[in-house]
């Protein structure tokens, strides 16, 4: 194409050449020379505004025709043009409905399109002008359709079909108030007027509330008609009718334009979306039922094409959605019941209109249901008819006019229609839940390589797929489990597929001269099978189909390493592996090609799951998993018992009598999966009984979680068991920080100022007062709520007279939203904490559970995370407060890493109950022998109850009423004396601080000895919690008891949850409250499923609090597969639709972690964040970092040799130059005198994470002065950590790539405490339009490091003081980098060299070693050589000699990167190589590193 001359504001007509275009990203030079950025540079480049051309409507439609619509290579400029800022600079401003073009809407829809694909904000664009917005909405429905006047289109099929994908997006962001206005409108009850008179007429008989509005409607309309109403009334219908009209003109074979088959498939995902939401759904249901849309599009011949195969899937959604169990008038659940009694009323009015029309199908009439609603039998009924018959029947049914006139012109009345339209309305659908249960939960090679239902490619967004979305709403809880059971397989079966790929790909299966299997190579995860053998299969359960257990025997030879040997022989029970067949046809030696389609290569024929009961003994018995070791079996063979999948085995079964081949006789390759990724078979498991339980969700949550109603309905302000008295037990520090807490109440406090220390009863005096029935009658003389708190200072009740009996206290000095926070998660409802980075969510969470467990104290608290890591964080914290450790428990794998000598797992628990029982037992012995009371008490915890009852008791009691006879004494010593010498149980505290009772008044000193008998009185309750341990005798059994009544908090992954919940529901385990910590990091599935860890009681679920803490600008959950992340959204969080859904947030606005300048970089992405005192006031935050001028710096990256990013492996991104200075930059830091556990290095890519590691290996990583850095890890997988200082590689030199999510930006910013510098080709970032808040900041300062030098670690200098230039250094680029941290290295050697002891005295030190150590040494040795075979003395005795010091060999580092390869040849021919120097890396050279 010929480039266009820029000389001209009017179309240019001469062009001139493009440069040529590579099959991959622009580079960012061809990219700022290339036509489109020279046209934004002159009319829209924010950067150049002051030298903007004046608007001109040519440019747009210059630019529509010859980038937009051009054909070859189109993306990749509708891509330019929307990063350039097109949209919001350009075609939105200056857009009005009289003047824009035909172009100019085509162009500002393909951009808002290109911003979905690429998931960034849009909606904020259209906002800028809103008024605009009606408008332009009509001139996008009015482009979807023929002109009325001229019937010619408006626009191409490749234009509607972008039309037709801005109109979903409209739909899909109901949320949005913009769309929600124009939306509405053509999907409200005013657009029944386009349904036929007599049908409408049937559907307002049967909903008389809608035939209320209906006359209100045309009331209205009478007084004032508007065409443009009408117009928007039909336009669901014209649209349906288009569509019709392009579909049934496809032939059934020939040439298929793309275009049109592309433009199908997006009409039908439009129309699914539109059923899949209630508010849409509710009334064009009727109008599409009315449409026949479903009949026609079955009957087309593009459903038997093979171009149609995504169209006949999309097809087969609609019809399920269509004929979905839900009321559309009021949005209820159908049963399988209420579905069919629908179905009776269809067949019985079809059977009445044939009673009264056709004598001669009497017995079709007559006949039950039952006997005449399948579609053969409906086939043979009506298959006698002509099509008038036909017609009066579907007539007499509302289904069709009498006669296709004007306005129904459009109705087919055809025989083969009317049939198939009768047979498809009233045959009997299949149970929605009976499909589900019929379903194998184990993917076959059928769904695995279907690239519609699991695409393998990276998606890109440009198709639409047949797979459910998850969106704002749901239909029901139903359709909510579906949808996520559905995308959850689906996303397992593209990892799986991955798995099996890669096995299958090692094993390099290849045919033999005799046409059999051999495998050429091996695999970790797969092994050849030996043998296979079905040995059971059970009889059905009663009412099934499907065999009740199918199990069998696979055979395998473990001739592998050890290591490999033992990972296959612990393969543990419920574990999933894969049968595999392959029939290569490739000849013996066929190397495997990567880039070729996997299944041609090797051969694959079929898949099928299993999951391991345990591997057989040597007498053929299962292996059971116990305390007890494992046997060791004899030889290499091993033979495993697994359970098949009953459902697929019937399957199998049905296709081989129908002359398929019998799958199970073939399996050659058994393939095993890491476990942490196999667990998807219980989770779908637990998703299946859920669906076919009564799920019982609390009231207060269940239409938020469906996305109706109200949005703030359970918030606590909205809850009708709202609490007025709340005790913050530790919250408040002092009476100040309670006043500076709540800043908008009057507090109102009676106890005299010198006596308001904490804890308070705080009672919210704007809370009502909760009456009974009766009073609520009288509510004349209820007082009015006033916006004050009645604070009530109050004193916790001493538990002993010992140090350790004092509470533990918090000490965080809590601000107002932390408080409101807390508040909220005390109170019952739905409470959802936004806690951006460094806010102090996990100290929130702690609180809030701290304060439940005291408020509530017969209540129990759920907590789930998403990571151990952070489950591990909130329970250290937890162990740190005022919580009895007995009611704390730990589910899971993950408690091995909690930093405690404790063990919070259930056996751990159960261990720590039994030591404590025996412990408290000694107390009651002790106690027992300070009363002097004879017998054996302290036995048991039943003994131990009844001592307490007859003995403890009595005597406490009788020195009760010895003491009420002193009540008046007011001599204190006299009183002290007496409560001395009365006190029974004195000599049992003698151990405890002395005196036992100091005190001025009777009161006081009655106090302490009811808190004296607290303690004794604890002991005996604790013994008789205990108790049940007595009788249970089992570790299984305690456990349960522990994790069902004993524990009061139990903690556990989202994922341990989704695999356990069947368990935990059997055991009856029950609880009242769940918290949630990264809740917008969890998949939406998983947060749901912990919700209905318990059955229900009495019909209702017991749920009071939910607390939900996370922060939804952060990165969301991972889904590996692009299309389900992208085109499903299956990375959005419940959290996060929570929030888009508009439930209140409580939003955490202080932050104490990073200094405040580095803060300003991420805290514009939150309505309020600010600063805690303590980044003021800190020294680690007023003083600068040593060596380095600035606290944050942006470093501008160059290409090194002419090389930038690089991509060994597709989407494998590399930056040598980048790894290099990074590397560079923290040697720099450590010789510096910077501790390595301070430093993290991160990255936006794993290939950058791999290079990176490389160089520190090659340069550095050996080097004891040096080291390895903390991390070197991706910004992804660092969420939730954070560093001192953090090194950032941001890789892309060619496109911004996923940095331009905002949420991973955020999180690259927010991990760094003191410093943070970032390395990348600013010239790329800096014009992105979601990343200029941050990087605007960044390029305020110089984009070359300034590096300090002279100054020392740690340094005195302040922030806030300036660097003159002349002691500050400015590296150009990294070589010179490299080069002066190799000099500065080689002076800190020769620092180091003088500070060493030389040769002659490390000699003199040698002779001054004793003689005798060696000699017993080298004895000992021998001894122990002698003993255990071991190494022979002498050889000892060198070692020992070696340890001794030697002179100091520095280990050298090689600055290569300005060394010309021949020269650095020569020099290492001419060096002997040094066993102990570290293996140095060429930088010339990109380091290729596949991904393991």
């Amino acid at each position: 194409m010929k480039r266009r001359s820029q000389t001209k504001v009017q179309v240019p007509t001469e062009a001139a050449k493009k440069p040529k275009e590579k099959a991959g990203a622009l580079t960012l030079d061809q990219f700022s020379s290339d036509v489109i950025w020279q046209l934004a540079s002159k009319y829209w480049l924010p950067e150049s505004k002051s030298e903007h051309l004046p608007y001109n409507a040519d440019i747009i439609e210059s630019i529509y025709a010859d980038e937009i619509t051009s054909g070859k290579g189109s993306a990749r400029r509708i891509n330019m043009l929307e990063f350039s800022q097109y949209l919001e600079q350009y075609l939105w401003p200056n857009y009005k409905r009289g003047t824009a073009t035909h172009a100019h809407l085509m162009s500002i829809v393909i951009m808002s399109n290109e911003k979905f694909r690429e998931r960034v904000e849009v909606w904020n664009v259209f906002e800028q002008l809103p008024e605009q917005y009606p408008a332009f909405f009509h001139h996008v429905l009015e482009s979807c359709l023929p002109d009325q006047a001229t019937k010619q289109n408006r626009s191409t099929l490749r234009e509607r079909t972008a039309l037709l994908i801005f109109l979903n997006h409209c739909f899909n962001s109901m949320e949005v108030e913009l769309c929600r206005d124009q939306a509405k409108r053509l999907v409200s009850l005013s657009m029944w007027h386009c349904l036929q008179p007599r049908r409408r007429e049937q559907e307002l008989r049967e909903v008389p509330e809608w035939r209320k509005y209906w006359k209100r409607l045309q009331k209205k309309e009478k007084d004032a008609a508007n065409p443009d109403v009408t117009w928007e009334r039909h336009f669901m219908q014209n649209l349906i009718i288009d569509f019709l009209h392009i579909l049934e003109r496809i032939p059934s074979e020939g040439e298929l334009n793309s275009n049109v088959v592309h433009y199908c498939e997006r009409f039908l995902e439009f129309i699914i979306d539109l059923e899949a939401l209630l508010p849409t759904r509710r009334f064009f249901n009727t109008v599409l039922d009315d449409c026949h849309l479903i009949v026609r599009a079955l009957m087309c011949p593009l459903v038997q094409r093979e171009e149609g195969k995504l169209f006949g899937q999309l097809l087969d959604m609609l019809k399920f959605y269509t004929r979905f169990e839900i009321n559309d008038v009021t949005g209820n659940s159908l049963t399988d019941h209420d579905m069919t009694q629908l179905h009776y009323k269809k067949i019985t009015s079809l059977q009445r209109a044939v009673f009264a029309k056709f004598s001669t199908l009497r017995v079709f009439a007559l006949s039950n249901v039952a006997t005449v609603d399948s579609r053969d039998s409906l086939e043979k009924h009506f298959g006698a008819l002509d099509s008038e018959g036909l017609k009066q029947i579907a007539s007499f049914l509302n289904l069709v006019p009498d006669e296709a006139v004007e306005p129904f012109q459009w109705h087919r009345l055809d025989e083969p229609f009317l049939r198939e339209l009768l047979i498809t309305r009233h045959e009997k659908r299949c149970s929605q839940l009976e499909a589900l249960n019929e379903m194998p939960l184990y993917p076959t090679e059928q769904i695995i390589w279907d690239e519609n239902v699991v695409p393998s490619e990276y998606y890109t967004g440009d198709t639409c797929l047949a797979l459910p979305k998850l969106n704002l709403q749901f239909l029901t809880l139903h359709d909510y489990l579906l949808r996520n059971f559905n995308l959850f397989r689906l996303e397992s079966t593209y990892e799986i597929r991955q798995d099996i790929e890669d096995a299958v790909s090692r094993m390099l299966p290849w045919q033999s001269e005799d046409g059999d299997v051999v495998f050429g190579g091996w695999a970790r995860m797969a092994l050849p099978i030996a043998s296979f053998a079905v040995v059971e299969v059970a009889k059905p359960h009663l009412g099934e189909k499907k065999p009740s257990r199918v199990r069998a025997d696979v055979g395998v030879t473990l001739s592998v390493r050890r290591e490999i040997k033992e990972e296959w022989e612990n393969l543990r029970k419920h574990d999933v592996c894969f049968l595999i067949t392959v029939k290569p046809t490739q000849p013996y030696g066929t190397k495997y090609n990567t880039r070729e389609p996997f299944i041609p290569q090797v051969g694959l024929v079929s898949v099928r799951g299993c999951e391991v009961e345990g591997m057989l003994d040597a007498n053929g018995r299962v292996i059971e998993d116990g305390p007890e070791p494992r046997p060791k079996l004899p030889g290499e063979q091993r033979c495993y018992r697994v359970w098949l999948d009953s459902n697929q085995y019937r399957m199998d079964m049905d296709d081989l009598q129908e002359g398929a081949d019998d799958v199970y006789e073939s399996f050659n390759i058994l393939m095993r999966r890491k476990p942490k990724e196999n667990n998807f078979k219980a989770v779908l498991e637990t998703i299946r009984h859920l669906m076919n339980t009564e799920c019982v969700v609390p009231p207060w949550l269940h239409d938020i979680l469906l996305g109706y109603g109200d949005p703030a309905a359970a918030h606590y302000s909205n809850m009708p068991n709202q609490e007025r008295s709340l005790e913050f037990n530790d919250t408040f520090l002092d009476y100040e920080h309670l006043q500076v807490s709540f800043p908008d109440y009057e507090l109102k406090c009676e106890a005299a100022e010198g006596s308001r220390d904490p804890p308070y009863r705080l009672i919210f005096e704007d809370v009502a007062e909760q009456r009974d029935c009766d009073t609520e009658k009288m509510q004349t003389d209820q007082p009015a709520l006033t916006k004050s708190i009645v604070v009530q200072p109050y004193k916790y009740e001493a538990r002993g007279p010992y140090l350790s009996d004092k509470p533990k206290q918090n000490c965080i000095r809590f601000t107002p939203t932390q408080i409101e926070a807390i508040r909220a998660g005390m109170l019952p409802g739905l409470t959802l904490v936004v806690g951006p980075p460094g806010t102090g969510k996990t100290d929130v969470a702690v609180q809030i559970i701290s304060n439940i467990y005291h408020n509530h104290p017969n209540q129990r608290t759920l907590i789930v995370t998403h990571s151990n890591q952070a489950l591990n964080q909130l329970f250290e914290k937890i162990m740190a407060l005022d919580i009895d450790e007995r009611h704390l428990l730990r589910l899971g794998h993950g408690e091995e890493a909690l930093e405690t000598e404790k063990d919070y797992s259930r056996y751990g628990r159960v261990n720590y109950v039994l030591a404590k029982r025996m412990d408290l037992l000694s107390q009651v012995q002790r106690l027992q022998e300070a009363l002097g009371v004879s017998g054996d008490n302290a036995y048991t915890c039943e003994t131990a109850g009844y001592f307490y009852l007859y003995n403890v008791m009595a005597r406490w009691e009788k020195f009760q009423s010895q003491m009420d006879a002193h009540n008046s004494e007011t001599d204190v010593n006299k009183l002290c004396a007496v409560f001395e010498t009365e006190f029974p149980f004195s000599k049992f505290f003698s151990d405890a601080p002395q005196p036992l009772f100091k005190a001025n008044s009777f009161d006081e000193l009655m106090s302490i000895a009811q808190s004296n008998f607290r303690y004794i009185s604890e002991i005996f309750t604790e013994l008789e919690e205990f108790r049940a341990f007595e009788l249970l005798r089992t570790g299984l059994d305690r456990s349960k008891y522990l994790l069902v009544k004993e524990a009061k908090i139990i903690a556990m992954t989202c994922t341990h949850a989704a695999l356990k919940r069947k368990e935990l529901v059997n055991l009856g385990f029950r609880y009242d409250n769940i918290l949630m910590e990264e809740s917008a990091q969890i998949l939406e599935i998983e947060t749901f499923i912990p919700l209905l860890l318990q059955n229900p009681l009495d019909g209702l679920n017991r749920l009071k609090r939910w607390i939900m803490i996370g922060d939804h600008h952060q990165l969301p959950p991972v889904i590996k597969n692009m299309a389900f992340q992208k085109y499903s959204n299956m990375e959005q969080s419940l959290f996060t639709r929570l929030v888009r859904l508009g439930v209140p947030t409580v939003d955490l606005d202080g932050q104490g972690r990073a200094r405040s300048s580095i803060c300003s970089l991420y805290k514009w992405r939150y309505k309020k964040l600010a600063d805690l005192q303590h980044i003021f006031e800190r020294d680690e935050y007023k003083k600068a970092n040593s060596g380095l001028v600035y606290d944050y710096q942006l470093i501008n990256v160059e290409d090194f040799k002419g090389v930038g990013e690089s991509e060994p492996n597709p989407y494998f991104y590399q930056n040598l130059a980048e790894a290099e200075y990074i590397v560079a930059l923290y040697m720099y830091m450590r010789l510096m005198g910077y501790p390595a556990a301070k430093v993290s290095i991160l990255t936006t890519y794993n290939g950058q994470k791999h290079l990176i590691r490389d160089v520190i290996n090659a340069r550095c990583g050996n080097n004891p002065l040096i080291g390895w850095p903390h991390k070197i890890t991706t910004v992804d997988k660092y969420q939730g950590q954070q560093n001192d200082y953090i090194l950032i590689s941001l890789v892309r030199t060619k496109a911004v790539g996923h940095l331009r999510d905002v949420r991973r930006l955020v999180v690259a910013m927010s991990r760094a405490r003191l410093g943070l510098y970032i390395f990348g080709r600013v010239s790329l970032f800096k014009n992105c339009l979601e990343l200029q808040q941050t990087f605007k900041l960044l390029m305020q300062r110089p984009l070359k490091l300034r590096l300090l030098p002279s100054d020392a670690y740690p340094t005195e200098r302040l922030t806030s003081e300036p660097v003159a230039d002349n002691i500050s250094k400015t590296v150009e680029n990294m070589s010179e980098m490299a080069q002066f941290v190799y000099e500065l290295y080689m002076t800190k050697i020769d620092q180091l060299k003088d500070k060493l002891p030389t040769e002659e005295e490390l000699r003199v030190m040698r002779r001054e070693l004793p003689n005798e150590d060696t000699d017993e040494f080298a004895e000992e040795a021998a001894a122990n050589a002698t003993e255990l075979n071991d190494e022979p003395p002498q050889k000892a005795a060198k070692e020992k000699t070696k340890k001794t010091p030697e002179a100091f060999k520095p280990t050298p580092i090689l600055n290569e990167i300005n060394v010309d390869e021949q020269e650095m040849e020569r020099q290492q021919d001419q060096q002997a190589p040094d066993a102990e120097t570290p293996p140095q890396m060429e930088t010339g050279e990109t380091t290729k590193i596949e991904e393991s």
